[in-house]
């Protein structure tokens, strides 16, 4: 997307480990007028019944994976790749193209002087490679675990198993342009988030 005139002249890309606060900060971007463009709601999106997406993944992995009710099964889909490798890449280059595309779209209707584009897995998924800056919510591994066991009511090995299917911290961190320590209260959190809206609005206009 960089060198793409048809966009905001800024896109930062959104990423941080499970259960870090990603839609806490992307959400008080938005507040703020900001375009916000969600790919986990994209990925939603073209599964939908009757779309390319749909009926690639019917066709690659078969009748098991729709319900009765003609949609998606996402969770016999998640079961089926969880653990095979080859799986998951024949499902990842269904839904990455598309889940591009949608995006491309998206930022180039944006209003706003910078967009955000939240991806979970921007590192692991080469995301980066797509945005202007990384931004990246970060929280030491302890916490992580507390706010899966409360959120997900899931016991502490299953809070690090979750945590260990992901990219290591610190290579998201590596990544990082930006990075938010979101290990305190949600005023501090605004004051992150008000500090590097203005800081990219700055940079938006550099990049003008």
């Amino acid at each position: 997307m960089p060198g793409d005139n048809s966009r905001p002249r800024l896109v930062v890309g959104l990423t941080g480990g499970i259960a870090s606060g990603k839609t806490a900060v992307s959400d008080r971007f938005a507040q703020k007028g900001v375009t916000v463009v969600d790919t986990d709601q994209l990925a939603r999106e073209i599964v939908e019944p009757d779309t390319a997406g749909f009926e690639a993944i019917r066709a690659r992995f078969g009748p098991s994976v729709v319900r009765a009710d003609g949609r998606l099964d996402r969770q016999a889909l998640r079961d089926r790749v969880f653990s095979a490798p080859e799986e998951r890449a024949a499902l990842e280059a269904i839904t990455h193209p598309l889940i591009r595309d949608r995006v491309r779209t998206c930022v180039a209707s944006a209003a706003s002087a910078y967009a955000v584009v939240v991806v979970p897995l921007l590192v692991e998924a080469g995301w980066d490679k797509d945005v202007d800056r990384v931004l990246v919510v970060d929280v030491p591994e302890s916490l992580q675990r507390s706010r899966l066991m409360e959120r997900d009511d899931v016991d502490e090995t299953g809070a690090r198993r979750m945590i260990a299917a992901q990219t290591p911290r610190a290579r998201r961190l590596e990544a990082a342009d930006d990075v938010i320590r979101n290990t305190s209260d949600l005023g501090a959190l605004d004051e992150a988030v008000q500090r590097l809206h203005e800081k990219y609005q700055q940079l938006a206009q550099q990049h003008g």
